[in-house]
């Protein structure tokens, strides 16, 4: 993947939409992809408690605008 806005990031941003940290696993980021995972199912797992609940949505915008704007540095 190029840099920030090359199809390889939208076509990652659109993974995260579906499944957040699918779209960090495509830029082979597992680290990454684990965590915003994690923090999302976790969150949304425990949604009635609306805290976490928040934490979730947070995190769900933050993996896709992270997909589409990272930059790798080869």
């Amino acid at each position: 993947m190029s840099g920030q806005g090359s199809g390889g990031n939208v076509i990652a941003a659109l993974c995260n939409v579906f499944f957040p940290g699918l779209g960090q696993l495509v830029q082979g980021r597992i680290l990454a992809a684990l965590l915003f995972a994690i923090f999302f199912f976790g969150g949304a797992a425990l949604w009635w408690l609306i805290v976490p609940g928040i934490i979730a949505a947070i995190v769900y915008v933050w993996a896709i605008i992270d997909a589409a704007k990272y930059r790798s540095y080869d």
